[in-house]
């Protein structure tokens, strides 16, 4: 577990220790991440597969209940070890490590944190085996960014015990596959932000449709769909809190989700450098090897130590979430920072392998597509700077 020293009035002075328990179970992570996912990541990109078989068996290792506690059928890490389980599963796959991401971050973990007893009862043991893969329904076609313009609608019926839901979600990742997820819909248009609720929503639900699987960029396998709901009967004991606490709960959640993605970016650059440092020693030019230029050291060495600052932010705000204190500037941080340098490292690291960078049998090819994505989702860098800001400015 990690050592904490924490003044609420100074929350710039955590400290935190990376201890011998969190590498071995970084040694537990990695050799499932190189011995069952790696030899399908290139199949996954390729053709666009969703990884739901490697999730299933994650969750056999306890990697899909990582934030929830064993009373709910969970297997509970601190979060520095949940930013390492992320951190090295996307070393080798980062659509298998993004979906487990969005799983433990922001399918199940909005149940344990605003659901009810029955409703975490119900459906958080089978999220956590694996069993389940969970999902976040908030983007539609008019809310990204702006979060308060959704136009799905969620009406209670007269007999006060269901609420029929109308609308459209699009780019939700794991939206090909995952059985729930956490719905965020309007139950009074008046109120604006505050008329948002959320609720639980099971994909076998008449009206529940997959519209169109995305085929995008980078990230190929992680299941990015857009679903319609059409007059989809919910029940009310699936809704979450309180009518109108949707925007609460979608921006908590988000806060939890934006560490298992700047997790993600640095695994991404962390792999893309390894590899880099030893093609440099490998490729000769002029009769010896490209690591002995200046010009590739100091590369190496800038891309080096922005992946180490990622690492500590990333680290820092899974710390202070341990504390209970508030981590929303914090986790904006980790993912504006670290999402902004997979970008770069992957971008130096495709430079230094010159054209062979550019091509698809080398890795880094992926590891550059793939890292365009991190500073969009789960809120882009001019969200998490409107964030940080924000906190700065209160």
């Amino acid at each position: 577990m990690i050592t904490v020293t924490y003044q609420p009035e100074r929350e710039a002075d955590l400290l935190f220790q990376v201890t011998p328990e969190h590498e071995e179970f970084r040694s537990k992570v990695r050799e499932f991440a190189e011995n069952i996912v790696q030899p399908q990541a290139e199949a996954i990109d390729r053709d666009a597969i969703y990884p739901i078989e490697l999730l299933a068996q994650a969750g056999k290792l306890g990697f899909m209940g990582a934030n929830i506690p064993t009373e709910y059928g969970g297997h509970k890490i601190d979060g520095i070890s949940y930013a390492i389980l992320i951190e090295e599963i996307s070393k080798v796959c980062n659509s298998t490590g993004v979906a487990m991401a969005v799983h433990n971050s922001l399918g199940n973990m909005p149940i344990y944190l605003f659901g009810t007893e029955e409703q975490k009862k119900k459906y958080l043991p089978r999220l956590s085996n694996g069993d389940w893969v969970g999902g976040f329904m908030l983007t539609e076609e008019h809310a990204g960014s702006d979060a308060g313009g959704l136009q799905t609608t969620a009406k209670l019926q007269d007999n006060g015990d269901e609420y029929i839901v109308n609308g459209t979600k699009r780019y939700i990742l794991s939206g090909t596959d995952a059985k729930s997820f956490i719905l965020f819909a309007i139950t009074d248009k008046e109120l604006g932000k505050k008329g948002i609720s959320a609720f639980i929503l099971e994909r076998d639900l008449p009206g529940v449709e997959l519209v169109k699987k995305y085929d995008m960029m980078g990230v190929r396998g992680c299941g990015v769909a857009k679903l319609s709901l059409t007059d989809v009967h919910i029940s009310k004991e699936n809704l979450m809190g309180n009518e109108g606490d949707g925007f609460k709960i979608a921006l908590g959640s988000l806060d939890h989700g934006r560490i298992g993605i700047a997790a993600q970016a640095i695994g991404n650059a962390q792999a893309a450098l390894d590899h880099t440092i030893k093609y440099s020693k490998e490729r000769e030019q002029f009769n010896k090897p490209i690591s002995s230029f200046q010009a590739i050291q100091w590369m190496l060495a800038d891309a080096a130590t922005e992946v180490e600052a990622a690492r500590l932010l990333t680290y820092r705000a899974a710390a202070l979430k341990d504390t209970g204190a508030r981590f929303s500037k914090e986790a904006a941080m980790a993912k504006l920072f670290a999402s902004e340098c997979a970008v770069k490292v992957t971008g130096t690291a495709c430079q230094i392998h010159g054209g062979s960078g550019y091509m698809k049998e080398k890795p880094i090819e992926r590891f550059y597509r793939d890292a365009r994505i991190f500073t969009i989702y789960e809120g882009t860098s001019e969200v998490q700077r409107m964030v940080i800001a924000g906190s700065l400015l209160r």
